[in-house]
């Protein structure tokens, strides 16, 4: 969703062909390293974005019908889809979290060792949190400070999540004897009528399907 809203904005700059939009979206971001982006992925989105009529085809630098070389411009509608992305706020998405997944699936399967996990993420994210300091040091306050604020906020994640998982490998003992996530288990089939002595209305249960 942000990469559609993205391109909205470049356009709304100025109008762009599909490899200019591409090059600016990871200028935007930091470079392809940050958010990398397919030229697949931008023409479809531009293709998705026109059906919609939030952004139009004003030339064609090429002959024959060559995305590559169409050149797009935002419209009206186009300007207050923006307008009204730009007013929303952003929900971060913290609960789909792979390391969690991971750790979950090690406690109830038995496989893992949830110790030595936790000790190897945590390594891990030292290692990212080196990588990102050194890189956000390497930049100038006085010409790229956007990048420097991008990696200010990675660092930040890092150290929450370093954090967490203290709070993690203190809680572990307590996780490891409560009874463990079982999935609700729903009935299949249609609910039958059930007709009683009583003159009362027909209840309805579930019934099961034969598998």
């Amino acid at each position: 969703m942000s990469v559609r809203y993205a391109i909205l904005g470049l356009l709304a700059q100025k109008p762009r062909h599909g490899y200019e939009l591409r090059s600016a979206f990871e200028a935007v971001v930091g470079g392809d390293a940050n958010w990398e982006v397919k030229p697949a992925q931008i023409y479809t989105t531009l293709e998705r974005l026109e059906e919609a009529d939030l952004v139009e085809r004003t030339s064609d630098l090429g002959e024959g019908d060559e995305p590559s070389r169409r050149v797009y411009a935002v419209t009206g509608s186009g300007h207050a889809a923006l307008k009204e992305w730009f007013a929303q706020g952003v929900t971060p998405d913290h609960q789909r979290d792979e390391f969690f997944v991971k750790l979950m699936t090690a406690l109830v399967s038995g496989e893992g060792k949830l110790d030595r996990i936790i000790q190897t993420q945590r390594a891990h994210l030292f290692q990212e949190l080196h990588a990102a300091t050194t890189m956000r040091d390497s930049y100038d306050p006085f010409s790229e400070m956007a990048q420097i604020l991008l990696l200010d906020k990675s660092i930040m994640h890092l150290e929450a999540d370093l954090r967490w998982l203290d709070i993690a490998e203190m809680r572990l003992e307590e996780v490891k004897g409560q009874p463990l996530p079982e999935p609700e288990i729903r009935r299949r089939g249609r609910p039958r009528k059930v007709i009683t002595d009583s003159g009362d209305p027909p209840r309805q249960t579930a019934v099961s399907r034969k598998q």
